[in-house]
């Protein structure tokens, strides 16, 4: 079995939200699936199988989580000593060659990938390119529109 990388930060939305499925909506929908069962035949019966079908899918997301935090690995970015290089976990601050922008991004697991929040996937292009990059050094992303030069200008493990 493969290690799944996970930022603490990550492991930990995640046991919360196990911990939200197992004792708060598996005990909703077992109420709503009695209470569709009480109204009489489950044939004709929309609420019984619309709270069937909730009750897959929190089954299946409670597996499908502790499946992940079982085979996770998980990396505290503070107690990183990459020598300033990018690595799972960092946060890198980036300008745009092309255009002078600057963004920073958290280079995360595949499941805290959150581009709003600035986190991205371990798996991305822009973060497959920066993996091993040091300050100073020049990161070619092969984007949609065509190859993006960013130059990393620090690497922090926060």
């Amino acid at each position: 079995m493969s290690k799944v990388p996970l930022t603490v930060v990550g492991a930990e939305k995640m046991r919360l939200e196990l911990h939200n499925l197992k004792t708060v909506e598996r005990p909703k929908v077992i109420a709503a699936i009695a209470e569709a069962r009480a109204h009489g035949d489950l044939s004709e019966n929309a609420e019984y199988d619309a709270a069937k079908e909730k009750q897959s899918f929190v089954e299946g997301r409670i597996v499908e989580l502790e499946f992940k935090l079982g085979s996770a690995q998980i990396i505290d970015p503070k107690t990183l000593n990459a020598g300033g290089r990018c690595v799972f976990g960092s946060t890198v601050i980036l300008e745009d060659v092309n255009n002078g922008d600057v963004v920073t991004y958290q280079i995360v697991g595949d499941d805290e990938a959150d581009i709003r929040h600035r986190k991205i996937s371990i798996s991305s292009p822009v973060a497959r390119a920066l993996i091993g990059k040091s300050s100073g050094d020049i990161a070619e992303v092969q984007a949609p529109g065509g190859v993006r030069e960013y130059e990393v200008v620090e690497v922090q493990y926060i």
